[in-house]
């Protein structure tokens, strides 16, 4: 049986073995707390390992939401009356969506390690700069795709998250590029019921305005922030071990 455990849930296409998170579980472990790091299934079940971008892309940001809720449920039908929700990069984007929409009475405490964030304007500075074309382009193709009823119709191949040239049907390609404010995670974290943990890199590469987002924003009383200086997004080496004392600490008071 089951008591106390933490839920963790990883970034863009990734999965559940990266460094980052066997470096946490095998911190939580040593310090006496039991993990269990999910694989989100990204429309494939039998997934293990990185996305494979020749693969069609048919999942959307917001499956991980109704996954992560999921697994609460498979938690708690185990024996586990005290989870706390852990994610990093998107991963930590979808468990605060989860924590402010569909937070089980089962989870005590949320997470967040270096999470998304997000602005119209940037997002697509951002696409542009990576595949050199308009990302309103591909939402016009979209869009209309699923007014005709085609949502489930595959794009011809398309810039698609880390993918150059992928197969991604337009509901899949709207899920993860419509304009949507939950993207930035900032923005949720006053509706998130528990208290919260965000854990942020100094030297972020990919998430480069975390940091001062919640330090201008509104103090809230629930939401600690915490940064690790010098490192990365990836929280490589001895930041990792720098990374799991915060969250013990995080979860024995």
């Amino acid at each position: 049986m089951l008591d106390g455990i933490a839920l963790i849930t990883h970034g863009t296409l990734a999965h559940s073995s990266m460094e980052i998170i066997k470096s946490l579980q095998e911190n939580l472990q040593t310090a006496d707390h039991s993990s269990l790091a999910i694989n989100l299934s990204l429309a494939d079940a039998e997934r293990e390992f990185m996305y494979d971008c020749k693969v069609p892309h048919r999942h959307r940001h917001q499956d991980a939401v109704m996954e992560i809720e999921s697994w609460v449920g498979w938690l708690k039908e185990k024996g586990a009356t005290s989870v706390t929700v852990i994610g990093h990069s998107r991963g930590g984007n979808q468990t605060a969506w989860y924590a402010t929409e569909r937070i089980s009475e089962a989870v005590d405490k949320v997470v967040l390690i270096a999470p998304a964030t997000w602005s119209k304007t940037a997002a697509s500075q951002a696409y542009e700069s990576r595949y050199k074309v308009s990302l309103a382009t591909h939402m016009e193709k979209a869009d209309n795709l699923v007014r005709d009823g085609q949502g489930g119709s595959i794009m011809s191949p398309v810039g698609f998250l880390y993918c150059a040239q992928a197969d991604v049907t337009a509901d899949s390609f709207l899920a993860y590029y419509r304009p949507d404010k939950r993207f930035n995670t900032p923005d949720l974290l006053a509706d998130i019921p528990r208290p919260t943990l965000v854990v942020a890199a100094s030297d972020d590469k990919v998430i480069r305005d975390l940091i001062s987002q919640i330090q201008s924003g509104p103090s809230m009383d629930h939401i600690k922030l915490e940064v690790v200086d010098g490192a990365g997004h990836f929280f490589r080496a001895l930041y990792g071990e720098d990374l799991s004392d915060l969250i013990v600490e995080f979860l024995e008071n």
